[in-house]
């Protein structure tokens, strides 16, 4: 917050109002919309999940998962470029527990290096 306040020569309260309205209308416009498009960043839509079987991790045992609406996000052409210029350490994509490397993260066979859950 302390950058955008910088920057804009904003109060770090005001700044914080600002961003957290910015925020507030985007989970405004996926409820009514289940759509939203962000000009250079990317897309946020709301995706129903199937209902489906699966298994409780500690006693083996079938469950039954219901449908759900979760919220996805694609990255934008810019930020995909951007990200992709970072140099020094693999870039990593943290889904839920699992860290998988990301698409240009490749081992000398030009292989994807295999990625297991964390432990612990």
């Amino acid at each position: 917050m302390k950058q955008i306040s910088d920057e804009t020569g904003l109060t770090q309260l005001k700044t914080k109002e600002v961003v957290q309205k910015t925020f507030d209308a985007i989970v405004d416009t996926l409820l009514a919309d289940g759509r939203i498009e962000l000009r250079n960043f990317g897309v946020f839509e709301v995706k129903r999940r199937k209902a489906r079987k699966a298994r409780n991790p500690r006693t083996g045992d079938r469950v039954d998962v219901g449908p759900k609406s979760v919220v996805t996000f694609k990255p934008g052409k810019e930020m995909e470029e951007r990200i992709r210029h970072l140099d020094g350490e693999p870039i990593l994509l943290s889904i839920g527990a699992h860290t998988i490397p990301s698409s240009n993260d490749e081992d000398s066979n030009g292989d994807m290096p295999k990625s297991s859950p964390p432990k612990g």
